[in-house]
């Protein structure tokens, strides 16, 4: 069995996804509906600020989420037009939007604007500079949280992205963060790395961003997904649109599980992700997770010949 997963923030280049709109038609429609959407951004069109930069533009949070979901999208449109088509689906983050949009659940149009409005309520959410992330390397959850509790001081911090193979990022306030990130080396961690992020992401400090995005969500028309997808916030299976959407609510402060989707994936019988969209890092996370299955990623198109091998295998 074949899954398609996606990226998250983080991945994001100048550049990323140009090369594939310029050699495949379908691709290059996506990004003129995206443009057709955010014609007007500081910068001009989505597409000048993702093949222009400056990188600065690219990396503001209500810029990064509809680029790479866009980049994402041209992607897979390529694969589905060679007849390739996935069991399942997952991403991480704002990946789980870009899972959607091809499943059907969400029309692309409405995604771009749905996560472009996603990116300016988890950005105003926290003033910058007062949240934090980091990722703790070399930890267990129990011990992560452990450090989280003795780390916090009254203040938020906690696991954001539980990625599997000793790796788990925190997210909090910028004081607790720092706090917990000592407390985890003394209770083993092999090092901590802080995250160049402009908002903490995943953690109590982006309710306000879920309370002002639900509503939103709630009012997107949505269909029933065509492929299944498993869900950030609890590694369950959805199938209905309903069930997707209260999902993706409740994914901007929960915990993103990506361990555990990729274990249900595995667990569903999939033998081949294929990560659609800029970058490798789920790519690398899978290979650790799921040691035995094969792993390819598509992102130039260059790499369209290993992936169709990969998926003739």
């Amino acid at each position: 069995m074949i899954a398609f997963i996606f990226p998250g923030q983080g991945s994001q280049k100048v550049g990323m996804g140009m090369a594939i709109a310029e050699a495949f038609p379908e691709a290059r429609a996506v990004f003129d509906e995206a443009d057709a959407v955010l014609p007007d951004l500081a910068g001009g069109p989505l597409s000048r600020i993702i093949g222009e930069g400056p990188a600065e533009r690219l990396m503001l949070t209500e810029h990064t989420q509809p680029a790479i979901l866009t980049a994402s999208v041209a992607a897979s449109r390529v694969l589905e037009a060679r007849g390739w088509h996935p069991t399942f689906l997952a991403g991480h983050s704002l990946g789980e939007y870009s899972a959607h949009c091809v499943a059907g659940t969400l029309a692309f149009g409405d995604a771009v604007r749905i996560v472009h409005r996603r990116g300016r309520y988890m950005q105003a959410a926290v003033p910058t500079g007062h949240g934090a992330m980091a990722a703790i390397l070399g930890l267990d959850e129990v011990a992560v949280r452990q450090a989280c509790e003795e780390g916090a001081e009254g203040d938020v911090v906690s696991p954001a992205n539980i990625n599997g193979a000793g790796q788990i990022v925190i997210a909090g306030t910028a004081a607790a963060v720092q706090r917990t990130s000592v407390r985890a080396i003394a209770l083993g961690a092999r090092r901590t790395v802080s995250l160049p992020v402009s908002a903490p992401f995943h953690c109590a400090l982006m309710k306000p961003a879920e309370e002002r995005l639900a509503p939103d969500l709630r009012a997107l028309a949505v269909a029933r997904p065509k492929i299944p997808v498993v869900a950030n916030v609890d590694a369950e299976i959805k199938r209905e649109a309903e069930e997707a959407i209260e999902a993706l609510v409740r994914q901007v402060s929960a915990p993103v599980r990506w361990a555990e989707v990729v274990q249900r994936l595995a667990s569903e019988g999939v033998t081949t992700y294929v990560e659609v969209g800029p970058g490798s890092v789920l790519s690398s996370l899978v290979r650790k997770i799921h040691p035995e299955a094969t792993v390819v990623n598509f992102a130039e198109p260059d790499d369209l010949a290993a992936v169709e091998d990969a998926l003739l295998a």
